[in-house]
């Protein structure tokens, strides 16, 4: 345990304390005090001392820095995922404000030790970061730095291309004896055509060339759909790319570095409203029922409030959070679910129902323990809900250049949430074939959920794919409705509209 001053190490004993006897389960949890410099740079490295060295990092300190200096942002707390867990206390913040962190600290690091969707992350991730800093650095030794550097721009603009839920399901890489046809062997015994039986002094009536010819090309056509690969299309771009494009060894573990690091931080973007809900939610029992002192009390209600404020119609996810794993507490206290209370009619019934059930705590254990964002909303967002915490559906009008309320029906507003949150918010794209047009290029697949692609983006991606594969790279999307593939070969953009709403493959 870091030392801490004689104040905090008391108020950090009582408040783990209380955690403890509220149920929380947490990893050991490793308070450490830094000065604003210090945070703004743990801040930029994603939390962690050690990172592999990249301009990015500088960018998001100078930002950061920015931000503190002209009080526009301050970081009060950060935490990480890891065994023991690590968290930051910012020197300068009143005691008030350092309690308060503590109690959200214990309540992220139940989080983390116990949600499903923690639960394939490496616990060691802070050694693991340090590990892949030293290898990058040797790889700097060797190649130079400009190089390295460039490669890694490529990577982290490919880093959200991997498939989320792929840490819970097997699946391995089914690696084809051949990617491309091979010309060199003889045609008779590559292909064996199957005849019409005939007496020999028919068969060149039975079976004319003609005919054989179309045989051949049947054969063929289905020779080549069985050379695709993957023979199912696969959402993990980036460990289709590690597995089969034509790398260096020291870009391959540069890119599996990039990859392994997007894998540990993705549970953090399912889960960011349970998270900072769950947080909130236990910072604000355990210093309101035992912690404050009535001296404290207005700069918590203060620092607590700006918290969970809202404005300019964009979600705060520690606000929702709460708010909502409140609400589950008190359904389940009162018995407001189930077959009896949904088909009730009555508004001034559901009003004063209250079965006193008493089943509330057990309830938000249980809903922390299995969870993410999408089944969380999907699951407990609720019209009654929806009106009392007064939630909209807004949208940008280019016109007035605002953000503006454009639904207040129940079903459009779940909706647009649950779509904001779809694949943390980012386009579905799947590698179709890996031998497209039995040329060894690459073609991927969008998966169109209603927004188009924003096409100068998608060209850049194509153009740093084509880094990694270096062959010609296709992406299969559709625009205003209508299929289009677009495709870069190391030079030029090229799109092609295609008739069928299917991709290149299908029709």
């Amino acid at each position: 345990m870091a030392d801490l001053p004689i104040e905090l190490a008391k108020a950090r004993e009582e408040i783990e304390k209380y955690a403890k006897n509220y149920g929380l389960d947490f990893f050991p949890t490793i308070f450490e005090i830094v000065e604003f410099d210090e945070m703004n740079q743990l801040a930029a490295y994603g939390g962690f001392p050690i990172r592999y060295p990249h301009w990015s990092f500088g960018m998001e300190y100078e930002q950061l820095s920015k931000g503190y200096e002209y009080g526009l942002s301050k970081i009060y707390e950060m935490v990480i995922n890891n065994n023991p867990c690590y968290a930051y206390l910012l020197k300068s913040n009143p005691l008030v404000d350092q309690k308060l962190v503590m109690a959200h600290v214990y309540g992220h690091s139940d989080f983390f030790k116990n949600n499903y969707w923690f639960s394939k992350t490496n616990r060691r991730m802070v050694d693991k970061f340090a590990n892949h800093a030293t290898r990058v650095r040797r790889y700097v030794d060797k190649h130079g730095f400009e190089k390295v550097e460039k490669f890694i721009d490529v990577c982290l603009s490919l880093d959200n291309l991997i498939d989320h839920h792929s840490p819970f399901v097997t699946r391995g890489f089914e690696i084809p004896e051949k990617i491309f046809g091979s010309e060199n062997e003889d045609e008779e015994t590559r292909i064996q055509i199957p005849k019409l039986k005939s007496k020999d002094y028919m068969d060149e009536y039975i079976n004319p060339p003609e005919f054989l010819a179309s045989q051949r090309k049947k054969i063929e056509d289905r020779r080549k759909k069985k050379r695709k690969f993957p023979s199912e299309r696969m959402k993990d771009v980036l460990g289709f790319l590690i597995h089969f494009g034509p790398l260096e060894n020291w870009q391959r573990d540069v890119l599996s570095i990039i990859r392994e690091e997007a894998y540990y931080f993705a549970p953090q973007g399912q889960t960011k409203i349970m998270n900072e809900g769950w947080a909130s939610y236990w910072h604000s029992r355990i210093m309101t029922h035992k912690v404050l002192k009535p001296s404290e009390v207005i700069d918590y209600a203060d620092h607590h409030s700006g918290t969970l404020a809202t404005s300019g119609g964009r979600l705060n996810p520690y606000k929702l959070g709460i708010e909502l794993f409140r609400d589950i507490e008190s359904r389940w206290n009162k018995g407001k679910f189930g077959k009896e209370y949904d088909e009730c009619t009555s508004l001034v019934e559901k009003k004063e129902w209250d079965k006193k059930l008493n089943l509330g705590s057990q309830k938000v254990f249980e809903v922390r323990k299995v969870y993410n964002d999408i089944t969380f909303l999907d699951e407990f967002l609720t019209e009654e809900f929806c009106f009392e915490q007064k939630f909209f559906g807004f949208d940008f009008n280019p016109k007035t250049g605002n953000y503006e309320i454009i639904s207040r029906q129940f079903n459009v507003v779940k909706k647009k949430l649950l779509q904001a949150l779809t694949n943390l918010g980012q386009p579905i794209i799947y590698v179709e074939d890996g031998n497209f047009e039995n040329r060894a290029e690459l073609l991927l697949k969008h998966q169109h959920e209603g927004i188009d692609l924003k096409l100068d983006w998608a060209k850049d991606t194509l153009q740093n794919l084509h880094v990694i594969w270096k062959r010609p790279v296709n992406l299969f999307t559709l625009v205003e409705g209508k299929g289009k593939l677009l495709t870069f070969d190391g030079k030029d953009h090229r799109e092609k509209t295609v008739e069928s709403e299917s991709s290149p493959e299908e029709t």
